[in-house]
């Protein structure tokens, strides 16, 4: 880092729109070009190629099982008043509920 640069650290907020200093900054830093060096040298193509390998066999093994399941109305608007990504909201609390004991005895 250069010194006439400085570390920012702020907090963003869910739905808190950036600033036009920030859109201006953020625009700056985009039309930068990537300077490699040695902490973060310049990657060959077999570099990428192993990379892109390895980053598929991920996804194959976090793919998820469709299953179709009934739920109440009321249960669906109460997810769905949770916003954008209700479903897998949905997915990560049948997770948490499965288990829990307690939750899986009151259930059955």
């Amino acid at each position: 880092m250069a010194k006439n640069e400085k570390t920012v650290r702020m907090v963003v907020h869910a739905g808190q729109q950036p600033t036009e200093e920030q859109i201006k900054e953020i625009e700056a830093a985009m039309a930068m070009q990537a300077m490699p060096d040695e902490d973060a040298p310049e990657l060959t193509l077999e570099q990428y190629a192993e990379m892109a390998a390895i980053a598929r066999e991920r996804r194959s093994k976090q793919v998820k099982p469709v299953v179709a399941l009934r739920i109440s109305q009321s249960t669906l608007e109460k997810a769905k008043a949770t916003g954008k990504g209700y479903t897998g909201f949905l997915s990560r609390l049948l997770d948490n509920a499965i288990n829990d004991p307690q939750m899986v005895a009151k259930s059955m």
